[in-house]
């Protein structure tokens, strides 16, 4: 029997801000090692036996990003399906499991969150063969982890009658996230477990609980896969079908619900990373069980994470601790008081500021675009464009650019002028005039572009031609 991994890559990680932000977030940035939390979910399944190719269910404006982390795997999904917007689990799973039903009416689905940290992977595999075997016979499995604290963040699963084999057991029931005396006393009952967030099913077992208990959610998924469509490599599922799914995760929609769930426990160390205290939990420690990465001096410093991917960073007489410097926002804040991060994310989307949404380097599927200096009426940025890659044939409303080669080759359309640039010349792009950006070099072609205008806003821009079917968006 084939098995699947089918990888969520839908999660926010606003409580990692200012690392994480919408356009590019937790589960695509490298917080264990130089790979990404989605390449090494990727990575996990290689060599278990009946192992195929993943399947990614990510939303669309990450839809590059994905691909390209992907592809320097080495990796050729077998699907990446584009959710027009976030659903919450249960539909994402759904039409992975239609998708995957339609060409192997058997396939075992391994469904991971792609921002989790497993450092065993021998042990992983130990456990999802118990798994598989369960899935086999109808079960929705579930891991459970063994809790070494009481945790309050986490949900809890309580197993109950063992069934076929040691280590496994139906699932008595499921917890939501408890207050502090109660997590010590599901510490103490030895019976509990963290709920991983890890599945292993069929395709159909899946199917037919969905239907069984939500049965509009697999109504309106089948309707997005019926009404969608190929886009490069893409799956894009219909967009107005899919928007109308009733929003509810996996947990909620059927695992609380069935008969049929059941929980093996997994004892490969597991992180969901979803704080900043947790990275601490997990990152190598100094003497004074401090945690650095970047450029950083502390003296008199105790038990902190302190994480700078650009500046030099000093901090003394400091004790729990965290302190994130990026190069358009620092966050600092008490160890202990990591998950209200997520508080400062909302005030920033309530006063609608981009530093919620973007770093100040933006990656776009033909390269990234980064922030030099703002000021009224003016803004410089640095343009990389990949080798054969090319901008949209767009026009903007508000403001003109200039354009100064810094390296490479460019082929610019103006209006009905098509041309090359090289190092150190330039050109000029007036207000209302159409034009393109090419590189047709071998080299990544480097731009300082300065915009000049009464507003200059990413989203003042009118889209006619775009390789990547952008045609709708902004920026």
């Amino acid at each position: 029997m084939a098995v699947y991994p089918v990888i969520l890559t839908g999660g926010a990680g606003s409580r990692l801000w200012p690392m994480s932000r919408e356009y590019f977030p937790k589960p695509l940035m490298p917080i264990v090692g130089d790979e990404s939390l989605l390449q090494a979910t990727a990575r996990r399944l290689q060599g278990f036996p009946g192992s195929e190719p993943p399947v990614f269910v990510c939303n669309e404006e990450h839809r590059f990003l994905v691909a390209e982390q992907v592809q320097a795997l080495d990796i050729r999904p077998a699907g990446i399906i584009l959710e027009p917007e976030g659903r919450n689990t249960a539909p994402a799973l759904t039409v992975a499991a239609l998708f995957l039903a339609e060409q192997d009416p058997e396939a075992v689905m391994v469904v991971m969150p792609a921002d989790h940290v497993i450092p065993d992977l021998e042990a992983f595999r130990r456990a999802l063969a118990d798994g598989v075997a369960l899935a086999e016979q109808g079960h929705l499995v579930t891991f459970g982890i063994q809790p070494t604290r009481p945790e309050t963040g986490y949900g809890y699963i309580q197993r109950g009658e063992t069934l076929d084999g040691d280590g496994r057991f139906k699932v008595k029931r499921f917890v939501e996230k408890p207050d502090l005396d109660q997590a010590q006393g599901y510490l103490d009952a030895g019976d509990y477990y963290w709920n991983s967030g890890i599945f292993v099913m069929q395709a159909s077992s899946w199917l037919e609980e969905i239907e069984r208990f939500e049965p509009e959610i697999r109504q309106a998924c089948e309707r997005a896969i019926d009404s969608g469509r190929k886009d490069l490599d893409f799956c894009r599922v219909g967009k107005e079908e899919f928007i109308n799914c009733p929003e509810n995760s996996i947990d909620y929609a059927v695992m609380e619900r069935t008969e049929r769930a059941a929980v093996v426990p997994l004892e490969s160390g597991w992180s969901d990373v979803g704080a900043w205290s947790a990275i601490w939990d997990i990152a190598e420690c100094d003497d004074c069980g401090n945690a650095t990465q970047g450029d950083v001096l502390a003296q008199d410093v105790k038990n902190s994470l302190i994480w700078s991917n650009d500046r030099f960073v000093a901090a003394i007489g400091l004790e729990d601790m965290v302190i994130v410097d990026t190069p358009d926002a620092l966050l600092v804040a008490p160890r202990q008081r990591s998950q209200d991060v997520k508080q400062i994310v909302a005030e920033l989307k309530k006063q609608d500021r981009d530093e919620f949404r973007f770093h100040s380097r933006v990656y776009r599927p033909w390269g990234d675009y980064e922030g030099i200096d703002k000021g009224e009426r003016y803004q410089v940025k640095r343009i990389v464009v990949k080798p054969g890659a090319s901008l949209s044939l767009q026009m903007h409303h508000h403001r003109a650019e200039h354009w100064i080669v810094v390296r490479g080759t460019a082929r610019v359309t103006r209006g009905e002028e098509v041309f090359i640039l090289t190092e150190n010349q330039s050109t000029y792009i007036p207000l209302g005039t159409t034009h393109r950006l090419e590189n047709p070099g071998t080299i990544p072609l480097e731009i300082i572009e300065v915009q000049s205008g009464s507003y200059l806003g990413e989203d003042d821009i009118v889209r006619f031609e775009d390789v990547y079917d952008r045609v709708e968006q902004s920026s």
